[in-house]
């Protein structure tokens, strides 16, 4: 088995880990934002986006944010253990690591957030295990089919953008181990974050040293591996919506070049129960715009709550 990836110090709020083993055995280090179980608020699951961490969501990592968050790092990142196959790190497994830290934690129904690749968790946790799932917050992702929805902006056919984006990942993936020694090294701080709010490719952000810091945490992760996770849950095909009874909230941003704001729009329209809500930014909106975000995530959980006892 590959050692764990390198950890960054926690976040500059109160997050406690602990170790969950999921379903094939492989470590998962998990997370939550209530260590000592003082919050009053109902537990939310976060199926986070490939490789990130807690440093990403600054309103979930705020004083009496009102929710109880509980997560986990992907496989081979962030103190959590590489499976001993190394394809096991598909959609299908994030499925199976969400059950195992629901279960760890004591959760039996939630409303589960996701982001990026995580859209494609929350929604197929949703199709296989309807019972565990009280409705859904997918922020910059769509569920299943991720690569064809990439470079939105450019409105490319779904198989030219699934052609351009798999060929980069592997074309990365092949030259990562001669890259990692690099990105694992790279100085981030206000500065670069900076640079990279003005890129296009992410917009100002309303907290950039905590930016900074999930910057710094994600390149922990060796090149080649992340590449090759993010093929493998490349193959995770279109969840079928109509098999999808809860509440889903679907949060775009407009520049999005990883997760179409079109292609969300299009999802939630199949949902039955879907509300679509676009906002000026880029993938990682919950970044730049944390207040209107997690304000969609809180109504959502009321509105879940308010049907639950009824």
């Amino acid at each position: 088995m590959q050692p764990a990836a390198r950890t960054a110090p926690a976040p500059p709020a109160t997050v406690a880990f602990t170790d969950v083993l999921s379903d094939d055995g492989t470590r998962l280090r998990a997370w939550t934002n209530d260590p000592e179980g003082r919050l009053a608020g109902p537990a939310v699951l976060l199926c986070n986006g490939l490789g990130t961490s807690a440093f990403a969501w600054p309103a979930l990592l705020a004083p009496g944010c009102g929710v109880r968050v509980v997560s986990w790092n992907h496989r081979g990142t962030g103190g959590s253990d590489r499976p001993a196959r190394a394809d096991a790190c598909g959609v299908d497994e994030l499925v199976e690591d969400a059950l195992s830290v629901m279960d760890h934690f004591g959760l039996d129904r939630v409303v589960v957030m996701g982001w990026s690749i995580g859209v494609n968790t929350a929604f197929q946790l949703a199709v296989d295990h309807p019972e565990r799932v009280g409705g859904i917050l997918a922020v910059a992702g769509v569920p299943g089919d991720t690569f064809a929805t990439m470079l939105g902006p450019l409105r490319l056919p779904r198989v030219a953008a699934r052609l351009v984006t798999t060929g980069i990942s592997r074309a990365v993936r092949l030259a990562g181990r001669a890259v990692t020694p690099v990105t694992t090294r790279l100085p981030v701080g206000e500065r670069t974050v900076d640079v990279l709010s003005h890129s296009g490719f992410m917009f100002p952000v309303a907290d950039p040293q905590l930016t900074a810091a999930a910057v710094r945490q994600f390149l922990t992760t060796p090149v080649d591996w992340y590449f090759h996770m993010a093929l493998t849950t490349s193959r995770h095909r279109r969840v079928p919506l109509s098999r999808v009874g809860v509440p889903c909230v679907f949060v775009a941003g407009r520049w999005d070049l990883l997760a179409g704001a079109r292609h969300m729009a299009s999802a939630a329209e199949r949902v039955a129960d879907g509300t679509y809500v676009e906002l000026e930014g880029s993938h990682f909106i919950q970044m730049e715009h944390p207040d209107e975000v997690h304000r969609l995530l809180v109504d959502l959980v009321a509105r879940v709550s308010s049907e639950k006892a009824a």
